[in-house]
């Protein structure tokens, strides 16, 4: 399986960018995926994720209400809309994928995925 991302991109504080990840050779419509990103000089942390048969979507504290996923289980595709975005967002951000259904309380956890997409870099400017 290979997770595709793309989307990325340099933008100023308060404007918006959305991420895609495309699967290909695979599916996780019957596990997870999430976003993970890392700063230059720290650790990769998690972003956001969603869970098959889990209506709810789950966010770091820090992007909650300025970020939204959703996926596409049709096209295999989960999307990150980012907006209001904050000089703090740059990083470079990935996603992941877990065949198997991760329990709530590993959800965050970077070991919870194989699979892992390429990075897409976000630079947001003051």
């Amino acid at each position: 399986v290979q997770l595709q991302a793309s989307g990325g991109g340099s933008v100023q504080a308060g404007g918006s960018l959305r991420l895609s990840c495309a699967a290909s050779g695979g599916t996780f419509s019957r596990g997870g995926m999430a976003w993970f990103r890392q700063a230059p000089g720290k650790e990769r942390e998690f972003v956001a994720g969603i869970r098959y048969g889990d209506t709810n979507t789950y966010y770091a504290d820090s992007v909650k209400g300025r970020f939204t996923l959703s996926r596409d289980n049709a096209k295999n595709t989960v999307y990150l809309r980012m907006s209001t975005l904050k000089p703090e967002d740059t990083a470079l951000y990935y996603c992941a994928g877990a065949i198997n259904r991760p329990i709530l309380s590993a959800l965050r956890e970077q070991t919870s995925y194989a699979y892992w997409g390429q990075g897409t870099q976000v630079t947001v400017s003051s």
